[in-house]
C-alpha cells in the first residue's frame, strides 16, 4: 500500500457525514456563502489535524517497534524492516498533511475573501435598489402634486375669487376648494393668496385659520408670482407650518393668473400643501424588507441639504441631518466606521418633475 492509499484511508475513517440540503432561504441568503466558506475552512483544518495526529502516533509506534526489534537482536531483524517502512510511510503522509494545511489553506482563505466581496457587492446592490425604488415613488407622488396646482389655479371659482373679490364670490371659491379637498385627501389646506401676499380663502376654514395670514414672505408665494407662464410651478422644501397644526408639509404654489390664461396677468398665488407625514411614512415603512433586514436597516429621504425629511420608525420632517456622503455620486454603497452598510440613490425626477435633490438613503447594521 503506498502513501497516497493511507493517507486516503485515514482521511475515509474520520469522514464527514453528508451535510442537510441547503433550505430554500439559506439558498437565497447572500450570507449563506461566507458561512460555508467558513464551514469548509473549519472541516479541512479539523480533518488534516486528525491525519497529522494519526502520523504522529504511526511514527511512535514505528519508533517503538525499532527500539524493540534491536533488543531482540537478530530474531527482531525482519521486524525492524517493517517498522522502518511505516516510519518512512508516516513521514510522507506528514508531508502530504503539511501540503494540504498550505494549500486549503491559501484556497479557503481565497474563497472566503470572494464570498464577501460577492455579499458586499450583492447587499450593497440591493440597498441602492431600494433607495431607489423610495425616492421614485415620492418622485412619482410629488410629479402629480406639480400637476394639480396647475391644474386647480385655472378652476372658475378660484380666478373669479381674484378677479371680482367680494364675500361672495370668496365663500364659493372657499366651497370648491373644500370640494377639491374632499376627493384629494393628500392635502391638509389649499389657500387662495391675493397679489400681497395675504390669504383670502381657504378650503377648510373649519379646521384651519388660515384667511388673513400673511405669506408675503414665504419663498413658494414670492417664487410663484415671478412664474412666466401657467406652465409653471414651485415647490418649497419640506417644512412645519405654524397655521396648519404645526404640521410637516410640502407646498407647491403656482400664479392663478387672469381670465384663467396660460399668459395672464398673475392674479395671486394658489398654494397647496400636501401632507407630507403620512405620505412620505407610507414610502419609507413600505420598502420591502425581509424581517431580519428590517431589524436591522433604517430608512430615510433625505433632502439637498442633508436634513431627514423621512425616517421609518423615527417619524418625518426631522430637523436631524444625515451625514450622506456622496462624493458626487448619483448611486453607491459606503461602509461606516461601525461595520454598516450605506446605500443611497439620488431622485432621478419623474416626467416634468426634476425632483429637489432629494436622495433615498438605506442604512443597514
Amino acid at each position: 500500500m503506498n502513501s497516497q492509499s493511507l493517507a486516503m484511508n485515514a482521511m475515509s475513517k474520520n469522514a464527514v457525514s453528508k451535510p442537510d440540503q441547503v433550505s430554500q432561504s439559506d439558498a437565497t441568503d447572500p450570507e449563506q456563502i461566507i458561512r460555508l466558506s467558513e464551514e469548509v475552512a473549519r472541516i479541512s483544518r479539523e480533518k488534516i489535524a486528525d491525519i497529522q495526529s494519526i502520523t504522529g502516533r504511526t511514527r511512535i509506534l514505528a519508533l517503538n517497534a525499532l527500539i524493540e526489534s534491536a533488543r531482540v537482536g537478530e530474531l527482531g531483524r525482519g521486524f525492524a524492516v517493517v517498522a522502518g517502512e511505516v516510519k518512512g510511510v508516516s513521514t510522507e503522509i506528514a508531508e502530504i498533511a503539511d501540503a494540504l494545511v498550505e494549500e486549503l489553506s491559501e484556497k479557503t482563505s481565497l474563497l472566503e475573501t470572494i464570498g464577501r466581496q460577492v455579499v458586499d457587492h450583492l447587499t450593497g446592490q440591493r440597498l441602492i435598489d431600494l433607495a431607489l425604488n423610495a425616492i421614485e415613488l415620492i418622485d412619482r407622488n410629488l410629479y402629480e402634486r406639480t400637476c394639480d396646482v396647475r391644474w386647480w389655479a385655472t378652476d372658475s371659482a378660484v380666478v373669479e375669487c381674484l378677479e371680482k373679490p367680494d364675500a361672495g364670490t370668496i365663500q364659493y371659491a372657499s366651497q370648491r376648494l373644500g370640494v377639491i379637498l374632499s376627493a384629494y385627501t393628500v392635502y391638509l389646506d389649499l389657500w387662495i393668496c391675493d397679489t400681497e401676499g395675504r390669504v383670502i380663502a381657504n378650503g377648510r376654514p373649519d379646521r384651519y385659520a388660515a384667511a388673513g395670514t400673511d405669506v408675503s414672505r414665504e419663498p413658494w408665494f414670492r417664487e410663484a408670482m415671478q412664474t412666466r407662464s401657467g406652465d409653471d410651478y414651485v415647490v418649497a422644501d419640506i417644512a412645519t407650518n405654524a397655521h396648519l397644526a404645526h404640521q410637516p408639509v410640502a407646498t407647491y404654489g403656482a400664479a392663478i393668473r387672469e381670465g384663467a390664461k396660460l399668459n395672464g396677468r398673475p392674479l395671486g398665488v394658489l398654494g397647496v400643501h400636501f401632507d407630507w407625514g403620512p405620505q412620505a411614512a407610507s414610502i419609507v415603512q413600505g420598502v420591502r424588507l425581509s424581517d431580519v433586514e428590517r431589524a436591522t436597516t433604517r430608512v430615510m429621504l433625505v433632502d439637498a441639504k442633508n436634513r431627514i425629511i423621512a425616517d421609518a420608525g423615527h417619524g418625518s420632517g426631522s430637523s436631524e441631518r444625515f451625514d450622506l456622503k456622496t462624493d458626487g455620486r448619483a448611486s453607491g454603497t459606503y461602509h461606516l466606521p461601525d461595520g454598516g452598510t450605506v446605500g443611497f440613490h439620488r431622485t432621478p425626477g419623474y416626467e416634468t418633475y426634476t425632483g429637489l435633490g432629494w436622495y433615498g438613503v438605506l442604512v443597514q447594521s
